[in-house]
């Protein structure tokens, strides 16, 4: 049976975001971090176990126990929105339901307003193109999940790495990493680089249109090539030094992100390459375009006569 923590002074952060195995995971690889705790918060009744915990209102969390010295409370959050997906208010990523959603367990007042600034200022940078979903809760009661929950990753590695492959959660996390870090992902191991069904793709934050199948190559470097964008209105181009030499970053418009670089190596008509990271897009199959919003596009893919 999970036993009760009482609440403290102590430096906790309770952080709900998703299955409380990859939370904990996460967490843990934080410096400054001293230890994580896989648990049940926000519900009614005593004592929840595994099995009753969702019929009692409550929601696998996690507690935090840091050294402000060395990481502070809202260098904690900003951690957080990284490896969830704030938007979401069914659940997190392959968990559905609301034992799943996605919170910020306060612990008083001071935790609450840097939780509100913090969940403020994810809104107001527009980095997820939606509503924040992530509920602001009073914390009154956390209950540690059972032994074998705690360390899971590494009790169970085969288990867990199988069931975090097929969440979707570090896809969401390197979107962030690609698109508001300006990070690179791995070539020959990305989602569309081999892609090649007719459609356009859109930026994965605002939707806006970006490139066209039709002007898709295969350029050899395991990355989705292009020879030209598919409105070059959407498309930003900025000087970029960051790796001792100069390249040419592409960023979106409306949303910013952080889609790759342009290189003068392509092939001919522009002689360009559009050299792009799937994660800061998403594919719209020719099918689907009319449904999705994109139907004046589906012209360019009408047979020529």
């Amino acid at each position: 049976m999970a036993k009760k923590i009482e609440i403290t002074s102590e430096n906790i952060a309770t952080l709900a975001g998703g299955c409380f195995w990859c939370v904990k995971s996460d967490f843990e690889k934080l410096f400054g971090v001293i230890k994580v705790i896989s648990g049940y918060a926000g519900g009614k009744g005593e004592n929840p176990t595994y099995e009753s915990y969702a019929e009692l209102g409550y929601i696998e969390a996690v507690q935090v126990y840091y050294e402000p010295k060395k990481i502070t409370y809202e260098q904690l959050l900003n951690y957080f929105w990284r490896h969830i997906d704030p938007t979401d208010s069914g659940g997190q990523f392959v968990d559905r339901g609301p034992q799943y959603r996605s919170a910020i367990f306060y612990q008083d007042d001071k935790q609450k307003l840097i939780a509100e600034k913090s969940k403020q200022a994810l809104e107001k940078s527009g980095k997820v193109g939606k509503s924040i979903a992530t509920d602001l809760i009073k914390l009154t009661k956390f209950y540690p999940a059972e032994d074998y929950h705690q360390n899971y990753d590494t009790q169970n590695p085969v288990r867990y790495n199988s069931y975090r492959l097929g969440s979707g959660r570090d896809q969401n996390v390197i979107q962030y990493e690609v698109t508001q870090q300006c990070g690179t992902e791995e070539p020959f191991n990305n989602e569309y680089w081999n892609n090649k069904k007719e459609g356009i793709y859109v930026d994965i934050v605002s939707g806006e249109p970006l490139f066209s199948s039709l002007d898709k190559y295969d350029s050899g470097t395991g990355w989705p090539s292009y020879t030209k964008p598919l409105e070059p209105g959407n498309i930003v181009e900025k000087e970029d030094r960051s790796l001792y030499t100069t390249r040419t970053e592409v960023r979106s418009t409306q949303a910013n992100s952080h889609l790759g670089h342009v290189f003068p190596d392509g092939p001919q008509p522009t002689g360009l390459r559009y050299c792009m990271n799937s994660a800061a897009m998403r594919f719209i199959p020719k099918e689907d375009m009319k449904k999705e919003g994109y139907g004046k596009y589906l012209k360019l893919f009408s047979p020529k006569k």
